[in-house]
Parts: structure tokens; sequence; C-alpha cells
């Protein structure tokens, strides 16, 4: 099945508000432990495509010597994640900012460490944003970027909607689908981080649904 392309920016108030309102926490938690047990102890991070910053919550209150720039292309989705660091208490040490991924404004070798979950996938231009990301992490540190996995066949997609969102709402599940089409097959992945400058990363699957380019301290 080829990649059908999918928005790139959740744009408006009711797609934000529909993926906030879905049930991430069980992923976003693995996510979380995964990075920490990639080393992620301390120092500043960047994660790209933060969403409704769900995941820089849970990392920063797992590790309270970490700092995080979390970045996204919509202001819709920033507008939700503003008020969820707010209530989290973490407005000093979570900075969310209005960026594209594909043109990130920091200089080479600037995050200790690189987090990004389930982005990939709406970038059109999904290797310039993951030649970005190896350009400003420093070399050695964590990095855990983790999206879907193409599946081979319509139906295939389907059938994890049916698995892993069937209590979501009709466009929830929408979303969820039109996601599976728009993401990559492990060996897509494999090959752009060949162009990536992400010394000691490797591709994994780390899920029935989810790759992950990895790399431990």
């Amino acid at each position: 099945m080829d990649r059908i392309v999918e928005q790139e920016v959740m744009d408006t108030q009711e797609a934000a508000e529909a993926y906030d309102a879905m049930g991430h926490g069980e992923v976003d938690r693995a996510f979380v432990d995964r990075v920490v047990a990639l080393g992620a102890d301390s120092g500043h991070f960047l994660d790209v495509g933060t969403g409704p910053a769900q995941i820089p919550i849970l990392l920063a209150q797992r590790c309270p010597d970490i700092h995080i720039t979390a970045i996204d292309l919509s202001e819709e989705m920033l507008k939700i994640a503003k008020c969820h660091v707010a209530d989290a208490g973490l407005t000093h040490r979570i900075t969310l900012e209005l960026v594209d991924a594909k043109t990130l404004p920091y200089a080479d070798n600037t995050f200790d460490g690189l987090i990004s979950n389930s982005i990939v996938h709406h970038i059109h231009d999904a290797m310039k944003a993951l030649q970005e990301m190896g350009r400003v992490a420093r070399p050695k540190g964590p990095v855990l970027i983790r999206d879907l996995i193409r599946p081979e066949t319509p139906a295939d997609a389907q059938a994890f909607v049916d698995k892993y969102a069937a209590e979501d709402t009709p466009h929830q599940q929408k979303l969820y689908y039109d996601s599976f089409l728009a993401a990559f097959t492990i060996a897509e992945v494999n090959e752009m981080l060949t162009q990536m400058d992400m010394l000691g990363a490797v591709v994994v699957q780390s899920t029935d649904r989810h790759w992950s380019i990895e790399r431990a301290v």
C-alpha cells in the first residue's frame, strides 16, 4: 500500500480537541518509560510535534532535572498544551514554541536529548524533518522518535482502528485510520536513518503498530 499523506497541521480547534480527547495515556506513559530506559536523566530536551504536551509533562514529572522545549506547528494544539502545562505547574521547565520541524531555528548540537511521538507521519517532507532532528541533537544523547507503521492494506489499518480506537468517536477513528495510511514502513524508516546525522541510532519495531528510532546514552 502506497503512502497517502494527510493534512500536515491540525489547525482547527475541532481536530486539536478531538486528538487531545483520545486515549493516549498508556501509550504516552510507555513512551516516557522508554525515554528513561534509554538514559534520559537531565539536561535540555527537544520534543518535536508535542501536540497537547502530555509527553513532556510526564517526562518532566519523572525527571526533575530535565527541561524541555516542546514545539508544534499547530497554534490550536499549543493552546491546549499551554493549559495542560500550566495545570501541571511546569511552565518553568517546559517551553512551548510554534516551530516547523522542517526548519528548526536552533543551532547544531543544541539539545542533550530529543524526543518525538507520532508526528513524522504528519510531515509531507519527513526526511527533511528527520535530518533537522539529527542536526540539533548532540552526539551520544538519548533519542526516541516513534510513530505508526503503515500496514500492508487498508483493511489492516482498519483492524488496528477497531482494536485500539473502538471506544472513540467516528471523527477520532477517522483521524487514527488516516494516520496509518500516512505512516512509513520500517524499511522506509531504515532508509531515512541512513540520511540522518544520528550516529549510534537504530530502528526497532517497538509495538505491533509502532516503529522507533532509538539511541541510548
